[in-house]
């Protein structure tokens, strides 16, 4: 099995000690992706949907510097800073992926980094 770090400059830097997305054999586990524009890494102040589609923006990013794209995503988490967010978040979240749904869970939590409303990781498979 081998184990690479991967990291995008597409996608904001981290700001702890954790890499963007880890790929073991082909296999990809992205760290959590929250609002950040990569090119300032300031956070944006949108709505849950701008939010959303950003964070979609900079999964992507990491999932293509791995050679990965959605369409090979086969599990992601949402994590919400509320759940009166969730029917907007879904929108946003159907429309990036299409007819392409990887399996899903959606959390609700008290806080998320950088007070952000949204947080989305994922597993996907390097083809």
């Amino acid at each position: 099995m081998s184990r690479k770090i991967i990291n995008s400059d597409r996608a904001p830097a981290p700001i702890g000690p954790y890499s963007q997305a880890i790929q073991m054999d082909n296999l990809l586990f992205t760290s959590g992706q929250i609002a950040i524009d990569p090119e300032s890494g300031e956070v944006l102040n949108g709505d849950v949907a701008e939010q959303t589609k950003l964070v979609l923006e900079n999964v992507s990013a990491v999932l293509e510097a791995a050679g990965s794209s959605r369409q090979h995503v086969l599990k992601t988490t949402i994590f919400l800073k509320n759940m009166s967010d969730f029917a907007t978040v879904n929108q946003v979240y159907g429309e990036y992926f299409g007819d392409v749904l990887p399996a899903r869970s959606t959390i609700e939590v008290s806080r998320l980094p950088k007070d952000v409303l949204v947080e989305i990781d994922c597993i996907a498979m390097i083809p």
